[in-house]
């Protein structure tokens, strides 16, 4: 009966933290998709209106509420993606539990973190 709640606990445990796995996001993942013509269907990439992300270091924080978008405010980061692939780029809007749309999020959130300054010293 012991060895029956271990792995009946080992099985719950599991099925929280797998998941959580898979969707994290890949930033540089997300910065190859951010700056693939394949996105859309005109030629252009996220980098052609934001090169390097700029422009969208505020874009990834987390307590933002809104987003605005030549189209509008939207109600979440994965929106305001999909309104630029869409209108921008003319492409297909990913689906928002995809792997493509985790990695995009990821990118944009790496987009907000000041890169490290080092010292004279060193």
């Amino acid at each position: 009966m012991r060895l029956f709640r271990l792995i009946l606990l080992s099985l719950v445990i599991l099925s929280l933290v797998v998941p959580a796995a898979f969707a994290a996001g890949n930033a540089e993942k997300g910065k190859a998709l951010f700056n693939d013509p394949k996105l859309g269907t005109n030629g252009n990439t996220c980098g052609s209106c934001h090169p390097n992300g700029k422009g969208l270091e505020k874009a990834g924080d987390m307590s933002k509420k809104e987003w605005n978008t030549p189209s509008g405010k939207e109600k979440s980061l994965e929106d305001a993606i999909n309104i630029c692939i869409t209108a921008a780029l003319k492409g297909k809007a990913l689906e928002k539990k995809s792997q493509q749309m985790h990695d995009m999020v990821a990118y944009i959130h790496s987009l907000g973190k000041a890169p490290m300054k080092h010292s004279a010293g060193y």
